[in-house]
């Protein structure tokens, strides 16, 4: 298991109250190409809730290593550090979060319609949805606070 520690002082993660162990950052929303992308971190030795991912999408593992886990908490999949992954629209519902340290993770999710995350409760029925407009928002607030000018890189 790698020591790394992906040096995030210049994120100001922002969380929902609503979504315990995980915490965001929103770095472009493009609705002309239907991308969203941003980084996740998410708790060590914690689980993110019952959710279903709505859209494609590519992951890396910038830290620590993602675990994956089926509705009834069995431990399915295990990625490291460097992991680079494309996963389908509408998968199986899954919980993950992070290894013995947090995990941070870049995702891009790509051909986005509306909703990107589908969140269930045990039964295994939709109680929140995360969509595009969402994440438009918390990125308007992410530069409305001044939080994105730390991380905004500019055009070569």
């Amino acid at each position: 298991m790698s020591d790394y520690v992906f040096d995030d002082s210049n994120i100001t993660w922002r969380t929902l109250d609503w979504l315990p162990h995980i915490a965001f950052f929103v770095y472009k929303v493009d609705e002309d190409n239907r991308i969203v992308d941003v980084v996740f971190k998410f708790a060590s030795n914690q689980k993110v809730m019952l959710h279903r991912h709505k859209c494609p999408y590519v992951t890396l593992v910038m830290q620590g290593e993602l675990r994956f886990y089926r509705e009834d908490g069995t431990h399915t999949e295990t990625r490291p550090t460097g992991s680079f992954v494309s996963g389908p629209a509408n998968g199986e519902p899954h919980m993950e979060g992070g290894g013995n340290k947090d995990a941070i993770v870049f995702f891009s999710n790509r051909n986005v319609e509306d909703a990107l995350y589908e969140f269930l409760n045990d039964a295994g029925t939709p109680v929140q949805v995360l969509g595009i407009a969402d994440f438009k928002a918390q990125l308007a607030e992410q530069v409305s606070s001044g939080t994105y000018t730390k991380v905004e890189g500019r055009h070569a």
